[in-house]
């Protein structure tokens, strides 16, 4: 158990880094600097890298011989597919795959 002083000790230093993510950007790069290029290139690449790495972590222990045959998680993939197609809107495709996926092998797998 937390004695007070660490509590408090914990939530300033909480506090701080949150103030510290949410003001550097604006200080690093303010509005009238041009951007770097690395930067561009990284709000460019990095979401499509990081969501490829989110697949292959999911479907990473997904088993195509036994239990469902990776049933669930192929009609999930092909429904964030088509709601990205529809929509153009990230957030919208992953949770409509996650809720469909999730369905899927609470009440049908």
């Amino acid at each position: 158990m937390m004695t007070m002083s660490q509590q408090l000790m914990t939530i300033g230093a909480v506090a701080l880094a949150t103030v510290i993510t949410r003001f550097l950007p604006f200080i690093v790069f303010p509005a009238g600097k041009p951007q770097p290029k690395y930067v561009g290139f990284l709000g460019k690449f990095l979401p499509g890298a990081v969501f490829s790495m989110l697949v292959v972590f999911c479907l990473k222990n997904v088993s195509i011989l036994s239990g469902s045959h990776g049933i669930p998680e192929l009609i999930a993939i092909t429904a964030v597919v088509l709601l990205h197609l529809y929509k153009r809107n990230m957030l919208i495709s992953i949770a409509g795959g996650t809720v469909l996926y999730m369905l899927l092998v609470q009440l049908v797998f």
